[in-house]
């Protein structure tokens, strides 16, 4: 048996040569896990539905994306063009967290090779977040009654200030955020956990802290965990404010994995965010979380 990786070519949209965000890396991490013999086909997921995306944004929302009707400043705090591919890119994303969180409950362990947009809020997008699709995906679970006890795992650069918004009142759900102090959002929100990383903090240090609050973790009885392995914190990352090496970021993944995988929970992983100065740097740092979870499979 194969670890099961959901990939869409839509995935890719078309934000423009010279946009800060790395587009290209969804399809060349896809080639790369094939390359590597890391997965050998993929799951193809649909287009997130209204109904589902309500779950977690307001349907004026949605609706403003999916007609592209949203006002100029929604789109400038989103930080893409909100042209069709860019429309279909968020649908198709969200639709492949949600279908990699059902075969996580199949198989005990799933990835997408997207996702991860933890600053979309309920009416709103951000910082290259347009539809939170963990927050979507949970609530997928728990209203199917797939779950109950959810875990989000945020181990972005950045803190999952949209996740811990939408689940602020929401005792299904426990958000664990750990993060640059620095680093964007500028506000912070207030997550379940919250746990804020000085400046240049290396790997050392960084695996320490993350296996104290694993530990702390796992005195709750969680039935499910989102995985998002950000790899952002790497010492070569543009938007990065942290030092951890490619090893380090090995041994975190390998970490979460192993902590919950061990216990028979179900772990879907979503890629977050990554700006590396080193293209092809980036989409190995990347497969490094599907390479965690195909050692369990």
């Amino acid at each position: 048996m194969e670890l099961p990786v959901v990939n869409h070519e839509d995935y890719f949209a078309k934000i423009g040569d010279d946009h800060k965000f790395p587009i290209n890396k969804f399809g060349e991490l896809a080639n790369y896990l094939i390359k590597n013999e890391i997965v050998q086909k993929f799951h193809k997921p649909y287009p997130c539905s209204v109904e589902t995306l309500n779950y977690a944004h307001s349907k004026e929302y949605i609706l403003n994306i999916k007609n592209k009707t949203l006002s100029k400043d929604g789109v400038k705090k989103i930080g893409f063009p909100l042209v069709d591919s860019v429309v279909q890119r968020s649908f198709i994303a969200t639709g492949g967290t949600v279908l990699a969180s059902k075969l996580a409950i199949n198989y005990g362990i799933a990835c997408n090779t997207a996702g991860g947009s933890h600053h979309a809020n309920y009416n709103c997008g951000a910082g290259y977040c347009v539809f939170n699709d963990v927050a979507v995906a949970a609530y997928y679970l728990i209203n199917r009654g797939l779950a109950n006890k959810i875990l989000i795992v945020d181990l972005d650069v950045h803190q999952g200030n949209g996740n811990s918004d939408i689940f602020k009142n929401n005792r299904n759900v426990f958000t664990f955020s750990m993060h640059s102090k620095t680093n964007y959002p500028a506000k912070k929100s207030t997550s379940d956990l919250d746990v804020e990383l000085e400046d240049n903090l290396e790997d050392q240090s960084y695996i320490k802290t993350l296996k104290h609050y694993l530990r702390q973790l796992n005195d709750e009885n969680f039935d499910y965990v989102f995985y998002i392995a950000g790899v952002d914190v790497h010492f070569n990352d543009r938007l990065g404010k942290l030092k951890l090496s490619d090893e380090g970021i090995r041994l975190r993944d390998e970490l979460v994995v192993e902590n919950f995988f061990s216990k028979r929970i179900p772990f879907c992983g979503v890629l977050g965010g990554g700006y590396n100065k080193d293209f092809n740097k980036l989409v190995e740092l990347h497969s490094i979380l599907h390479q965690s979870c195909a050692k369990y499979i």
